[in-house]
């Protein structure tokens, strides 16, 4: 059994936002809270809840340590790391705020929290980067789709990786939908980014894109079961995969060429199972994309080798 966080009240007995940031390391500690919401650690989820609560940029907490308090803010500190603690919820739930690569989103329960890879390697240099970019020039893509939106945040960024862009961004749940409006709208897109509600490219019949990006659900449905409490969160339809966890990313590799233009390619999110796509397709030749925190998990193929294979 996890050890029971001191009851003490601390809004009382700290003062700086340091006490707060070894206050609530312990307290998240001693709870065995379960991280992964785009946090890895119980130091970075303690310092995000605390400069998200008194509206501080979250890229470092470092200049702020030995700020002193008022007697609301250490309340609300305190309240959101009870609530982290005692409801299991995950953290960017509590603040309704995520970031990739420093960009914000909003989100709340009728979506999983951004933390897809393709983001990460969106800002890489993948596209339009000086090492053997995937699309050299970006501002030869035209059309992008996002499918299984979610949230709308990888949609979000397309648009500003790709310039001249129109992004359809796909999504079988309408909750989900309702948020992404609510990002796209913050992030002043709505011109670019249009919101389209379907099962895969039923949402978007008939059209074809430069680029397909998708970080669609692939958690196998044993693994879905045996999610621990922070994960049960989040919306199951954005987890489950089927069996295996590759039910939709076959269907995405059945139908990808038919939505891509010459020369485009599809960029997807699979997890953790490289090994049994490749066995399926032993005729595609993937590339595998790595980032810092994942290997293998991204795949990237183009239209003319979906063809080629058969596809």
């Amino acid at each position: 059994m996890p050890e029971k966080p001191a009851s003490n009240e601390p809004a009382s007995q700290l003062s700086t936002i340091r006490d707060f940031l070894r206050w609530a390391l312990t307290e998240l500690r001693a709870a065995k809270v379960v991280h992964g919401h785009g946090t890895t650690s119980a130091i970075d989820e303690a310092a995000f809840l605390i400069l998200e609560a008194l509206h501080l940029p979250v890229d470092d907490i470092n200049p702020w340590l030995d700020a002193n308090l008022l007697d609301t803010e250490k309340q609300k500190i305190t309240s959101l790391i009870r609530r982290r603690i005692d409801g299991r919820m995950p953290a960017a739930y509590l603040v309704k705020r995520a970031y990739i690569h420093g960009i914000p989103f909003y989100v709340d329960e009728r979506v999983i929290v951004p933390r897809s890879y393709i983001g990460e390697l969106m800002f890489s240099g993948i596209f339009g980067g000086d090492e053997a970019p995937l699309i050299e020039d970006v501002s030869n893509v035209a059309s992008v789709l996002d499918l299984c939106t979610g949230s709308g945040c990888l949609a979000i960024i397309a648009a500003g990786i790709f310039p001249r862009a129109e992004v359809d961004a796909a999504e079988l749940s309408a909750d989900a939908l309702e948020v992404a409006r609510i990002n796209v709208d913050e992030h002043d897109l709505a011109d670019r980014v249009s919101l389209l509600e379907g099962d895969l490219f039923d949402a978007v019949e008939g059209r074809t894109y430069d680029l397909i990006i998708s970080n669609p659900p692939y958690v196998a449905g044993g693994e879905v079961q045996a999610f621990p409490p922070e994960y049960g969160h989040e919306p199951v339809m954005a987890h489950l995969g089927g069996e295996d966890g590759l039910d939709l990313v076959r269907r995405i590799l059945a139908d990808a060429a038919d939505h891509l233009n010459p020369g485009g390619g599809l960029l997807c999110e699979i997890g953790t199972g490289r090994e049994r796509l490749v066995d399926d397709y032993p005729q595609l030749d993937f590339l595998w994309l790595d980032t810092e925190e994942s290997e293998g998990e991204v795949f990237w193929i183009t239209r003319e080798q979906l063809l080629e294979a058969g596809i």
